[in-house]
């Protein structure tokens, strides 16, 4: 087969494994409802893609199917024939958020096809069961016969529907769209504590006059680097290095001294001479420790302890980046703090602080990762935490808009005067055959072996290769250190469940449990909060609609109290919160507030005591805004021709002197560019989904048309 056939068959799938066509059949099978007529016509050229069953399906759809990503298939007038028909269908992939007890997600979606692997960077990002990604995939088919489809086998995931996502508060017609096309077409800056937007924008390093000079790094030799850093990460036998001086100065061995020490934390240095010659000896200073702490006796009590810098990171999650960069300078991970996490699948723009690392070796990182640039470099006294910022901005793009310039304007319009229902994404219940809060009400319950289960059994659905392996493993065995075995990759939540089941056996499994850090497990119950919740407002708004009604609740002073009918007038739907489930909330004194206790009473649960026997696993409850009201809304509309071709700069492109992106008054295809900007935890993809009218489910994503064909 060709190389066009190859590169064709490989976009239409959009599935990594089928990208090779070594089965071409499975990766027509791949197509459901994406063909249209001048596909079927290049791809008639290739007679064993004819022979194929599922040809002649795709045949019979390509008069129907345009050459967009989604078709809208309802009417109005079918919406409101009731929820059901609302499944409304969208080209975005779900999200993974990283929660946290205060959750600060921000959503970034799909990894871009097309792009370049980005150099000096080795891949570490971490698989956890609820996070496993379309384009990650390894879907491994037996001998006899070709692997299930992506979209097949994605039928087993969640749908909007099923997560309480159901509602819509604005009036307009919903029109399609693709999101992500490119992952520059999904763009994120935090807002920070200040209020200012982050923008990287000056690769400059402060001057500090103890800073060593820049040939810093190039007065040590490759060897002698690799030997200094085996030497500080103990795994040579020997207790120093020693490298000789060749031009005997002052000023030589000066900056020896100092490149040992900058580079490599927790080392000493000292002079010595051997049979004439004069060598430096790096030596560990403070044993194991001096990793976790960086050396303080170094470092000018002048300039703050800490070195804050703006991280623009491409297809990399927060953690994942912070796990490169600790790698690099060789120093552990928690001497980094930040405001909030960001997702993987975008360019993203945030604030870090690293303890006791200076700019200038911060800055030399940019010449060996270059899926991250660092820069606005300065030292301040004082570390970043969680929620400290004040949400994120986002800069849009949707290609291959099909609505009117007046259908546009009316979901933008709406969008920035009504807003949209705060619920929460797709991403805080995972993409496979087991949500999270599934595992959350589990763990509620106190029903271990259901936690256990839930979350080691075989699943349908798609999932990377060696977890099918270890999940086969543990159904037939039963034995963790063997199912363990089938795991390359011990970090997961399945391979820290295992570890602990090796431990402590399968009659502790709460011990065993105990193992996965306290976030992930956290993650599980405010999933199922979430869950309560999303069902919860759908509810509300289809009983009492857009407005406050007495018994709904409202912030005051950071406590919640009743609207009662004397007051109602002086609130909208935009002051209205509802409370995630726990002992510390009230509930609306209306029927919602019943029905709280119906949803958590068919889980058996006790809204009246929601405090666990563990403590970790008590859930106090918090209240969150029904309707938010996007800020700093704006829109454009633009057209092109090239769907390769960005369509607005980002901050590397400012910084690289890249020209503008061209913008033409006329072209084949429409893209609607948008902008906004959210507080924390909540949910862009939300807000675009109430702008389309479009379930941003995968599984509606993977089963209905979700590529473009070009």
């Amino acid at each position: 087969m060709s190389g066009d056939g190859s590169m064709l068959l490989a976009r239409l799938a959009n599935v990594r494994v089928f990208a090779s066509l070594s089965k071409p059949a499975a990766a027509v099978n791949a197509l459901p409802s994406l063909a249209n007529a001048g596909t079927l016509k290049r791809l008639a050229k290739y007679p064993i893609l004819k022979k194929t069953a599922h040809y002649a399906s795709l045949q019979m759809e390509a008069g129907e199917i345009d050459t967009i990503s989604l078709k809208r298939p309802l009417s109005e007038d079918d919406n409101a024939k009731g929820d059901e028909n609302k499944r409304q269908r969208f080209s975005e992939e779900p999200l993974k958020g990283r929660e946290n007890p205060d959750p600060i997600t921000v959503e970034a979606e799909l990894e871009p096809p097309g792009k370049p692997a980005l150099k000096g960077s080795k891949n570490e990002t971490i698989p956890t069961e609820e996070s496993t990604k379309q384009g990650e995939e390894e879907l491994e088919g037996s001998d006899e016969g070709e692997p299930e489809s992506f979209a097949d086998m994605m039928k087993h995931g969640l749908t909007e529907l099923d997560v309480g996502i159901t509602k819509f508060v604005s009036s307009h017609k919903g029109f399609s769209g693709i999101l992500k096309e490119r992952y520059s077409d999904f763009v994120v800056h935090e807002i920070g504590k200040d209020g200012h937007v982050v923008h990287l924008d000056d690769f400059s390093v402060p001057v500090v006059d103890e800073d060593p000079p820049e040939d810093i790094f190039a007065v040590l030799s490759a060897e002698e680097k690799q030997q200094l850093e085996d030497l500080q990460l103990f795994k040579n036998k020997e207790g120093s290095v020693a490298i000789e001086v060749i031009e005997d100065t002052k000023e030589k061995r000066t900056v020896i001294h100092q490149a040992v020490k900058s580079l490599f934390p927790g080392l000493e240095t000292k002079t010595e001479e051997r049979d004439g010659k004069k060598y430096i000896v790096a030596y560990h200073a403070a044993g194991k420790k001096a990793l976790a702490n960086p050396r303080k006796h170094s470092w000018p009590k002048s300039r703050g302890s800490y070195c804050h810098f703006v991280l623009y990171k491409e297809n990399k999650d927060t953690m994942d980046a912070i796990n490169v960069l600790s790698k690099f300078l060789r120093v552990k991970p928690n001497i980094f703090s930040y405001m909030g996490t960001k997702d993987k699948r975008a360019i993203t723009v945030q604030e870090i602080a690293v303890l006791r690392i200076t700019a200038q070796r911060l800055a030399h990182l940019n010449k060996c990762l270059m899926n991250f640039k660092l820069g606005n470099f300065s030292y301040k006294n004082h570390p970043l935490k969680l929620g400290e910022l004040q949400g994120n901005h986002f800069t849009v793009v949707l290609r291959n808009i099909t609505g009117t310039e007046d259908q546009v304007r009316q979901a933008m319009l709406s969008l920035r005067e009504i807003g949209f229902i705060n619920y929460y994404g797709m991403q805080r219940f995972g993409t496979t055959a087991v949500p999270t809060y599934q595992v959350g009400r589990a763990i509620l319950q106190n029903n271990w072996n259901e936690v256990m289960d839930l979350i080691l059994k075989p699943r349908p659905g798609a999932e990377k290769g060696y977890l099918v392996k270890c999940r086969e493993e543990w159904a037939k065995t039963k034995d963790p250190a063997a199912a363990l075995r089938k795991l390359p990759v011990k970090r997961c939540v399945e391979g820290q469940l295992l570890r602990g089941l090796s431990k402590y056996g399968l009659k502790n499994i709460i011990s065993a449990f105990g193992i996965i850090p306290r976030n992930n497990r956290l993650m599980y119950i405010h999933s199922y909060q979430s869950y309560v919740w999303n069902n919860m407002v759908s509810k509300r708004i289809e009983e009492y609609g857009l407005r406050a009604v007495p018994g709904d609740l409202v912030l005051k002073g950071g406590t919640a109290v009743y609207i009662e009918e004397a007051n109602v007038d002086d609130y909208t739907i935009h002051d209205v919160v509802m409370p995630l489930p726990g002992f510390d909330v009230i509930y609306p004194k209306h029927k919602i507030g019943d029905a709280y206790g119906e949803i958590l009473a068919v889980d058996n649960l006790d809204i009246n005591n929601m405090k666990h026997k563990i403590r970790d696993y008590s859930l106090s409850g918090a209240y969150r805004k029904i309707i938010i009201r996007p800020q700093n809304v704006s829109w454009e509309m633009v057209a092109y021709d090239d769907p390769k071709i960005p369509l607005f700069n980002t901050d590397l492109d400012k910084l690289e002197g890249k020209p503008p992106a061209v913008i033409a008054t006329e072209g084949k295809y429409k893209a609607l560019k948008i902008e906004f900007s959210l507080p924390p935890s909540t949910y862009a993809t939300m807000a675009i989904r109430e702008v389309l009218k479009m379930d941003t489910s995968i599984k509606n994503q993977t089963q209905l048309n979700t590529v473009w064909l070009r």
